[in-house]
């Protein structure tokens, strides 16, 4: 519970000077402790169990490709003493496992696709295993034992991979192919947001806060299931009623709201103009601060900076297209790029809204006239709106997951 803040260094961290770099009083503690209580019905916080259960299948996951990485070593005819310490190692994030197989230069792409991808299969706890090659992001995604896997892959240009190395150097990007550096900046973005933050257990909590409140009313894999339902009128009043209690849905990159990486960089942001703030505090400061942002204005943790290796960096002053978007949070590891390419005119004016309602409810809660459980309710999608499509996706292959999937990635190019 938190009780206590860290005082922090004086210095300015971000793009600007903090706009209060006050400390919590004790209403403040207070009202951050209520916050915590009113997570907990939610299951946001990972037991012992859970947490040991994460760190077990991220264990099979490493050991799978260390054999499958010292396996194709010695079928490309490296002697089998060699092949014992090119290394090769999984790194993760996230929940539901964000993962990164980083292989040594003689591992290819085509490999992780092909032999890395059998020996999935045969594996007892692996399910809904299918692979998005052609995707922006190349990426295996499967359920391990349970836990939701999504697993990239990095080929770095060395004759080893060694246990301890750090991802941060830039100079680790020098002549790889555009898919190996969108996959290995994922794990690079993250580290550079937890480093950019003055209090990273301040920036973790007020980060739990909001992504349950861009969640929980998240279309969800069940929407599809649900979807079904339409099909039999017998069933349609459950199926509108199910879709009320599930109604803002603006936790979602390929529907053209944001992904898990803008709303980090966004709470981020707040953590560096407010160093010293209680969670509860930040909570409210960011419905406040981006309630009233200057859009098409950035969002940045740091100043851009170009290294020269060849990747386009985000800046509107040199590419033409980067001035055309409509809500750019920048990502602050090196090449910088725009995470929120997605937002359309019509879905930047819903979170703007749903941001605006957010403040309206965390000042009645700031001066005691709600509860923070007022903040997780689902608006009244079906009063909001006057009318609505349901898409259903259907496939007679095995391919349906990779079919809907498609089909999810296309559905914010309908309005256009």
């Amino acid at each position: 519970m938190f009780t206590t803040i860290q005082r922090h260094q004086q210095g300015n961290v971000g793009v600007s000077s903090p706009i209060s770099r006050a400390f919590p009083k004790p209403s403040d503690l207070r009202k951050t402790a209520e916050l915590q209580e009113a997570l907990k019905p939610f299951d946001v916080f990972e037991s012992e169990k859970e947490m040991n259960h994460r760190i077990e299948v991220l264990r099979k996951l490493n050991s799978l490709v260390k054999r499958w990485i010292k396996d194709i070593s010695i079928a490309k005819n490296m002697p089998e003493i060699v092949a014992e310490n090119v290394g090769g190692r999984v790194q993760s994030k996230g929940a539901d496992i964000d993962a990164l197989c980083v292989a040594p230069r003689h591992i290819y792409r085509s490999d992780f696709f092909t032999s890395f991808l059998k020996l999935l299969k045969l594996q007892a706890g692996v399910t809904k295993l299918r692979a998005v090659e052609e995707a922006f992001v190349p990426v295996i995604k499967m359920n391990f034992d349970g836990i939701d896997v999504d697993m990239l892959f990095a080929r770095l240009l060395l004759k080893e991979i060694p246990e301890t190395m750090s991802l941060q150097d830039d100079y680790l990007l020098k002549n790889l192919d555009q898919k190996c550096v969108r996959s290995i900046n994922g794990r690079r973005v993250t580290d550079e947001i937890l480093l950019s933050v003055p209090d990273a257990d301040s920036f973790k909590h007020t980060l739990r806060v909001i992504k349950l409140w861009a969640k929980r009313t998240y279309l969800t894999d069940s929407f599809i299931m649900s979807s079904y339902l339409i099909l039999n009128m017998w069933f349609c009043f459950y199926f509108l009623t199910w879709i009320y209690l599930t109604g803002r849905g603006i936790y979602s990159n390929a529907l053209g709201y944001l992904g898990g990486v803008s709303w980090a960089i966004l709470v981020a942001r707040i953590c560096q103009l407010y160093p010293n703030a209680a969670p509860a505090t930040l909570v409210n400061k960011f419905f406040l601060v981006f309630s009233r942002w200057n859009w098409p204005s950035p969002i940045m943790l740091k100043s851009p900076v170009d290294k020269n290796l060849g990747f386009p960096v985000w800046d509107p002053r040199r590419n033409v297209n980067d001035r055309f978007h409509l809500m750019p949070i920048i990502t602050p590891a090196y090449p910088h790029m725009n995470s929120t390419y997605n937002v359309s005119k019509s879905t930047r004016t819903v979170i703007v809204e749903e941001i605006k309602a957010g403040l309206a409810v965390t000042n009645e809660i700031i001066l005691g006239k709600q509860m923070w459980d007022k903040l997780f309710e689902p608006p009244p999608f079906f009063l909001k709106y006057k009318h609505f499509m349901v898409l259903m996706c259907s496939s007679t292959t095995e391919n349906h997951l990779e079919w809907c999937g498609l089909v999810e990635s296309k559905i914010r190019l309908l309005i256009s």
